[in-house]
């Protein structure tokens, strides 16, 4: 969710959700109080203007009340002139907040209530033009009460007047109680209300700062072995889910940078060891010729030969590793030509062949490409991934008799070059990594089968650079092919 989206939710929660809640708690105390009404006074009503009209609550209460005593008035004058009448019918008053007051002619014979601040001559006098229309007078001196007025005439023709006088005070404690009720449960609503907001928005926001804030310390102190949780798609989530591809991104720069230092480590490491055994042969011949070991023209002779090629050696291992370090910063220097591949192959074949003739090493060659084909590439890059495809098949020739096979095949829009041997071959779960740098078949090295371990991704890196492709087959104990096509060059002719 948005962040935005998100604020605005809070907004309206903050808003209406309280309102909301606060009307529900109110209208469901009203409802209670109403319950409670009727259960302990008996107004069977679901009018809830009694709770907002004190005056018509207070007229409820004392409604069947008021009804009993007209009925005796009309029917039984005389019974107000009864005390123990009268002290029964002002005990159920009482729990009503109400008593009884009963005047006859200008005297008031009972007072249900001796402590009312009521003063009595503050009563209405009796009324002339409708006796019988039920009243209710409210006087507000000392407290507040409702006056329902009964007149009548007893037997010996005296006028009388029955008063059931309501306190107001009767009705402030339900009042009250629903007052406070409703400001403690809006006050809980509020504590409720923002609790869920605080808990939302943790989750929402400040969670993932916590998540953020763990990482930059995990970051600084060097551990990117760690995830961010990025749920959602709001901003925040967002941020972490970027932050998590900038973790990510800098392992992996991490571990190729540490891949590349062991990588460098192996590379000296194998370029000492290779340079170490020709040297080690230049020295030890150039010291026979010192010497006068070699006390011959013929010695001197194949010393001094020996000395050159493992000077050649020399020069070759240098050579692949200034061309690393050029790979390295993709700096590798292309003199492209277009080449005639027929003419191409057929001087790289013969100057090979001379090479492998001195090593006893067969070599058969095969062209089936047109003469006429030709292809755009760098004449010196080309040779140097030739002669490095034959120079590891050598190294790992382990047959009496070593041969290499060279194939030269037209296939569409690219010519293939194929370069198989009869050597121990490369096992299937080390194939798919021959062109990685620093990959070696062997583990173990010895002076005959040395090598840096980045002569095959050298050749796939320069293939590449010519937009060719190269791969390899290999059987143990049978032999190796390594394949890589170049694509043809194709004049484009223009309609004018």
């Amino acid at each position: 969710m948005k962040l935005k989206t998100r604020l605005t939710i809070s907004f309206c929660i903050i808003i209406f959700v309280p309102i909301l809640l606060a009307v529900f708690v109110i209208f469901g105390f009203q409802n209670f109080q109403m319950r409670t009404i009727e259960r302990t006074y008996g107004i069977e009503t679901g009018d809830y203007n009694y709770l907002i009209n004190s005056f018509q609550l207070l007229n409820q209460y004392t409604k069947e009340d008021y009804a009993y005593l007209l009925q005796q008035a009309t029917g039984h004058p005389d019974r107000f002139l009864n005390v123990a009448f009268l002290d029964q019918a002002n005990r159920r008053l009482e729990s009503k907040y109400s008593y009884l007051i009963v005047r006859k002619e200008d005297e008031f014979i009972y007072l249900g209530q001796e402590d009312a601040h009521l003063h009595v001559e503050e009563l209405p006098w009796y009324r002339e033009d409708d006796p019988d229309e039920p009243p209710g007078t409210y006087v507000d001196e000392e407290e507040n009460v409702l006056i329902k007025q009964i007149d009548f005439l007893f037997t010996d023709g005296d006028r009388g007047s029955v008063f059931i006088v309501t306190a107001s005070r009767g009705i402030l404690p339900e009042v009250q109680s629903l007052l406070l009720d409703g400001c403690i449960s809006i006050l809980v609503i509020l504590m409720l209300t923002a609790a869920m907001l605080i808990i939302w928005i943790y989750q929402g926001i400040i969670r993932p700062i916590k998540n953020l804030e763990m990482a930059t310390l995990n970051i600084q102190q060097g551990n990117l072995d760690f995830t961010i949780p990025a749920e959602g798609n709001d901003e925040i989530s967002e941020l972490c889910a970027n932050f998590e591809e900038m973790r990510r991104r800098l392992k992996e720069s991490s571990e190729q940078q540490m891949a590349s230092e062991r990588g460098n480590r192996e590379l000296i490491s194998n370029i000492a060891h290779d340079l170490r055994t020709p040297i080690t042969a230049v020295k030890g011949y150039s010291e026979g010729l010192l010497d006068g070991v070699a006390d011959t023209p013929q010695k001197q002779e194949k010393y001094l030969r020996i000395i050159n090629s493992k000077a050649n050696e020399i020069d070759a291992l240098l050579n692949e590793l200034t061309l690393y370090a050029k790979i390295d910063t993709n700096r590798i220097p292309y003199n492209f030509n277009k080449i005639n591949v027929t003419e191409y192959f057929n001087d790289c074949v013969e100057e090979i062949g001379l090479d492998l003739e001195e090593k006893q090493i067969g070599l058969a060659y095969f062209n089936y490409v047109d003469n006429d084909v030709m292809i755009i590439a760098d004449p010196e890059q080309l040779k140097r991934s030739v002669n490095n495809i034959i120079g590891n098949s050598v190294k790992y020739l382990d047959k009496q008799q070593g041969l290499v096979n060279i194939r030269i095949k037209d296939v569409g829009d690219f010519i293939q070059v194929e370069i198989e041997d009869n050597g121990r071959g490369i096992a299937a779960k080390d194939l798919p990594y021959v062109f990685e740098r620093f990959y070696r078949a062997d583990a173990s090295r010895n002076s005959a089968t040395g090598g840096s371990g980045i002569g095959l991704s050298i050749v796939k890196k320069i293939i590449e650079d010519h937009g060719g492709k190269i791969w390899a087959t290999s059987k143990e104990s049978v032999g190796t092919v390594m394949y890589f096509v170049i694509r043809k060059y194709q004049e484009v002719i223009s309609d004018e």
